[in-house]
């Protein structure tokens, strides 16, 4: 019976290093943030500019779906810019300060080009950071590789913005996965949704979205 009981004991310490190790690995990144309560009027969407909002948008049981076409009409008439469907967070425009947009996304596979989040606005370009999905994997623009195998699933996403300091660091899944160099303080909000690439896009394009919260410090 103390065989047994060493053993057991051995076990629950092995399982409980692990647990913290586990824990200590994937850190919440919204630890030292404030929550900012959000609500619907918040959330101002942004579709082609000839069609009615459930034409490419629809929020039901918590979730988000925006969908778009590679043809379709800008946001609008006056607009020279891709077609999008996105969320655009009103009333926290910000443009100094730590600040933080999470958010659980889901993009079906098929959809390639798109710009799935970003940080609109900087000082001499149009964002601060822009995730992308191509087949599957998402990148920053075009370039960088930060997760692979995206397709079908939910992923958590975390966007933290130094402006003080001029650096924006992501997370998925609490993981963090790239940090770069922002592109100066501006006008700044956060968006997510599909807006598609000038090039080596697909025809439809869609993500989906929930539990979007934003944060400070």
């Amino acid at each position: 019976m103390k065989v047994f009981d060493q053993n057991m004991l051995m076990l629950v310490l092995v399982l409980f290093f692990l647990c913290n190790i586990s824990q200590l690995c994937a850190a919440d990144p919204t630890d030292g943030f404030t929550n900012i309560p959000l609500t619907e009027a918040n959330f101002k969407i942004q579709r082609p500019y000839n069609l009615p909002i459930e034409a490419r948008y629809s929020f039901e049981n918590g979730v988000r779906r925006m969908w778009v076409y590679a043809n379709d009409k800008s946001h609008s008439p006056n607009s020279q810019t891709q077609p999008r469907t996105e969320v655009r967070i009103m009333g926290h425009d910000y443009s100094s300060g730590v600040w933080q947009f999470e958010g659980y996304g889901f993009v079906p596979n098929g959809t390639t080009g798109p710009s799935v989040v970003q940080i609109h606005g900087a000082t001499h370009e149009s964002s601060t950071i822009i995730l992308r999905i191509y087949d599957g994997e998402l990148r920053y623009y075009s370039g960088d590789l930060i997760a692979s195998d995206m397709y079908d699933k939910w992923f958590k996403v975390n966007l933290i913005h130094n402006v003080d300091e001029g650096k924006v660091t992501v997370f998925i899944n609490n993981e963090e996965k790239f940090e770069t160099k922002d592109r100066g303080p501006g006008d700044l909000y956060f968006k997510c949704g599909v807006y598609a690439a000038p090039k080596n896009i697909s025809y439809y394009m869609e993500s989906r979205w929930r539990d979007i919260k934003i944060y400070k410090k």
